[in-house]
Formats: C-alpha cells, sequence, structure tokens
C-alpha cells in the first residue's frame, strides 16, 4: 500500500490517493486455436450504471435523471460489445521445447478512459508478438474503476474535482494533476513489480490473489517476458504520463527501453523533456492542427523541441502527424461508431486505416529498438517541419509510395545516417 497524497474526501475522510491495488488487463499472443472456457470480456465494465455516473460526475449533471441516461446512451451504444479476445488462455509458445520471451508494453489511458478503451490497438500489437499490459488507473480521471479490497469488500473510484478533496495545503486543478501524475506513476511502477512477480515463477501467487478470478495460467509464464525489452506507451494524459516515467530511465525499478507517446497532453500538465531513451510521437491531425497555448507557447513548437532535444541526445526520436485522423482515433470509439465520431470529431480517414496506420509506425518503432532497422514511415526525413508545411520537392514526393503522403507527416527524425 503506498500513500501518494494526504488528501482525503470530503464526505467522508478517506484517502483520495492511496494505491492499495493495480488493475491492468494482459494482451498477449496465445496459442494458435485455443478457445477459454471464460466468457469473454464486455467492453463496457458492467455494472454499466457505475459508469453512466462517471459520466455524468464528469459532464457536473450527477443527477438521477442524467445518470440515467448517459447508462442508457452507454448500454444503447456498446452494452452488448465483447472484446473479440480469448480469456486466460495458454501463452504462445508454451508447449514448445524452448519457449519463446516476449517484449513487453506498459499502456496509459487517457482522461476519461479506461483499460478498455485501446483493445483493438493492444491487441493488434499482442498478434505482433508483445505483451501489453493496460492499465487502469485508480487516479480519478477514469468515469468508474471498482477495487476489491483483501476482505471482499468493493470501493469504486470516480472522476475526482479540486472540490471533492481537502488536504493540508489547497489543491487546485494544477496539483490535483500534479498528484494524479503522481499516483499514475506508481501504478506503473507496481504493473512493472507484478510483471516481475510473473517472470520469477510467482503467477499462481498473483492468481490465488485475484479477486476477478482470472491469471490461471500466469504460472506457465515464467521466464517467458523480456525486461531488456520493456517499453512504455500512452495517450493523451496517459501520454503525458508516460513521458513522466522517463525520468532518468532506464533504472532498475524502470528499466525502460522506449516509448510511444501519442497526443501528449494539452492540459495534463508540463511535458517532461527528461528523455534518453528511443521516443516516437505520434500527433493526431486534429491534434497538430488546432493551435493551443501551452504555458505560454504552442504545444505543437514544444512537443516538436521536446523530441529534438531526445535526438541531440543521441537516442533516436521521431515526431509525426497522422493525416486525417482525430484524437480518438487510436480508441476503439471510431471502429464502435464512425459515422458519429467522423461527424463529431472532423475525422476523415477510413477508421480501419487510421488504427492500421497506428499499429504499423508503433510496430515499426519496436522492430527499431531491437534491429535499429528504420522501416517505412520511420526510414524517412523530414516532409513538414511544421505541420502543412512540405518541404519536399517534386522528385522527392514521386519517389515515395502514396500511402505515405496520404498518411503522414515527418517533422522531426533522426539523422538518416545515423
Amino acid at each position: 500500500m503506498r500513500l501518494i497524497s494526504d488528501a482525503v474526501y470530503k464526505h467522508n475522510g478517506l484517502p483520495a490517493f492511496q494505491l492499495e491495488t493495480v488493475l491492468f488487463s494482459l494482451f498477449y499472443p496465445a496459442e494458435k486455436g485455443a478457445i477459454s472456457s471464460h466468457p469473454k470480456h464486455f467492453w463496457i465494465s458492467k455494472p454499466i450504471s457505475l459508469v453512466g455516473e462517471g459520466f455524468a460526475r464528469f459532464a457536473h449533471v450527477n443527477n438521477f435523471l442524467f445518470r440515467n441516461l448517459f447508462t442508457f446512451g452507454l448500454w444503447a451504444l456498446g452494452g452488448r460489445l465483447q472484446i473479440p479476445a480469448e480469456v486466460d488462455v495458454p501463452l504462445h509458445g508454451s508447449a514448445a521445447t524452448i519457449a519463446p520471451v516476449f517484449p513487453m508494453i506498459v499502456f496509459s489511458h487517457g482522461m476519461a478512459s479506461s483499460r478498455n478503451d485501446y483493445t483493438q490497438y493492444c491487441a493488434e500489437l499482442a498478434s505482433r508478438g508483445y505483451i501489453v499490459a493496460a492499465i487502469e488507473h485508480r487516479d480519478g480521471s477514469s468515469p468508474a474503476s471498482v477495487i476489491f479490497s483483501a476482505g471482499g469488500d468493493e470501493k469504486v473510484v470516480f472522476n475526482i474535482r479540486p472540490d471533492d478533496i481537502k488536504s493540508k495545503t489547497s489543491i487546485d486543478i494544477d496539483e490535483l494533476k500534479r498528484i494524479q501524475l503522481a499516483f499514475r506513476q506508481a501504478e506503473v511502477e507496481e504493473t512493472v513489480e507484478a510483471l516481475r512477480s510473473i517472470q520469477v515463477g510467482r503467477g499462481g501467487a498473483l492468481f490465488k490473489n485475484n479477486p476477478r478470478g482470472e491469471g490461471a495460467t500466469l504460472q506457465d509464464w515464467t521466464g517467458r517476458l523480456s525486461f531488456d525489452n520493456l517499453v512504455v506507451a500512452g495517450h493523451s494524459y496517459g501520454a503525458t504520463l508516460a513521458l513522466q516515467t522517463l525520468r532518468g530511465v532506464p533504472s532498475q525499478d524502470l528499466p525502460i527501453r522506449g516509448a510511444i507517446i501519442l497526443d501528449p497532453g494539452k492540459q495534463s500538465g508540463r511535458l517532461n523533456k527528461d528523455v534518453s531513451v528511443p521516443t516516437l510521437v505520434i500527433h493526431s491531425d486534429s491534434w497538430s492542427k488546432r493551435v493551443s497555448m501551452f504555458f505560454g507557447r504552442p504545444h505543437f513548437q514544444v512537443v516538436k523541441e521536446l523530441v529534438e532535444g531526445i535526438n541531440r541526445r543521441g537516442k533516436a526520436a521521431w515526431f509525426l502527424t497522422s493525416v486525417g485522423t482525430s484524437h480518438p482515433s487510436v480508441t476503439d470509439a471510431p471502429l464502435i461508431e464512425p459515422l458519429l465520431l467522423s461527424w463529431t470529431t472532423g475525422s476523415t480517414i477510413d477508421v480501419k486505416d487510421g488504427i492500421r496506420e497506428y499499429v504499423q509506425v508503433s510496430h515499426d518503432f519496436l522492430n527499431y529498438l531491437d534491429s535499429s532497422e528504420r522501416k517505412g514511415v520511420l526510414g524517412e526525413s523530414v516532409t513538414h517541419p511544421q505541420y502543412g508545411e512540405d518541404n519536399r520537392d517534386e522528385k522527392r514526393k514521386k519517389g515515395m509510395p502514396a500511402d505515405f503522403t496520404k498518411f503522414w507527416q515527418v517533422h522531426v527524425a533522426p539523422d538518416i545516417n545515423r
């Protein structure tokens, strides 16, 4: 148990930021043809009424009418949807004489999201040979998350606002975000520690102590996780957190080898510049296009200079814009309601193309960490020093694949001769 802040809830005086347990979903390459005896997970965690209340709290309309409206809307949009993945089946290669070892990714979700909102992205990477631990943060940024105590009691963590809590010192929105990011980092550290426990043969104990009743095969994962190939990734608030975890890494506690940063937050606090590992930063089109002031400077310029700084320190780093996408494009939402999301966010890319491109460039980056080989978009030099400002001559344009121009702008890239 870790106490991250002395802040307590006003309504009951209990600690608001006491880390008791961590919750994460593991996406992993499974044995071919494996069929689970467990039911598939629902995309929206049950009970939906808790999630509905969480969104009502986010919207500042937490009353009987709006709680039920949000609950009905969630049920209508995705209440019956199940994540198309087998649950608790053996890890790929479990029956092999020499069992393969898999690189790992720890993924952090954005504000008003959960571990289930990025299942397509995480599952696609898992199908390519990675173990992805998608964390559900209990820092008050998720609509609702249920914590099971050792005694069997349940506690629900909803969205937290500054006026929900009190402390020895005043807590404004900036201080709340600082505390939340510290809490999230602690969750990342504890998730890595849980993965270490699995690696050294304590997967059975984790299963025994899991009140959700899953993890029966974890004992067979002993020695199957590659801590030499650990990557942190995140979207929006989670991207800000991922950057924060890079301060001082790789370290014994966090042996992180690289990072995938998707739409780093514009209202999540300052972005950590102390980064000394290879890093891939991807902006959605809407994130780059819209000029947003960030601590007195354009957010795009802050991100660009951050990535340039990583390259100056001798580590490969890229800053790209995914053309035609919007902030939610890497999530599952556009796949579930493509027309609604395109209409509300301005996304113009085909939703399947969008997620495919995110996955492919992420995979190319992960391959680079292993082989130092630059493939696809990562093999190109800068095409757009600023968003929308193409510096290519006609010869270079004609020599590049059509899909490149259709899907990508490169703002920062390592020296092509590196």
